[in-house]
């Protein structure tokens, strides 16, 4: 079962911003209820798009750079690139079809 993958300032460039294809970003921290809410469906969203999407996870209070460096200004945001370029965000908690439908849009 695949799992959404642990990123952090450290190796956000290569593994998100060196990636090819559609990589899936939840920036989230532990206090954020709404992050908890969507949580499980993105380890889902992980599973079910394994090798098709690379999901990732970032905790924004402990890697602030990237947070700051997307103007991350509320949690959950959900960033969403394409070979390695920003093209798509959501903000807030959303239910699994607004997530199906970027995905689809971008893939």
């Amino acid at each position: 079962m695949a799992k959404a993958l642990e990123v952090n300032d450290g190796n956000f460039a290569a593994e998100i911003e060196g990636h090819a294809g559609l990589a899936m970003v939840d920036l989230w921290a532990t206090w954020c209820a709404p992050c908890r809410m969507i949580a499980p469906l993105i380890e889902q969203l992980a599973t079910e798009y394994a090798g098709k999407v690379k999901v990732a996870k970032l905790d924004v209070d402990h890697n602030q750079v990237t947070a700051a460096r997307f103007n991350v200004r509320s949690i959950p945001t959900i960033l969403f690139f394409k070979d390695g370029k920003l093209v798509d965000q959501i903000v807030g908690a959303q239910q699994r079809p607004a997530f199906e439908a970027k995905i689809a849009q971008h893939a």
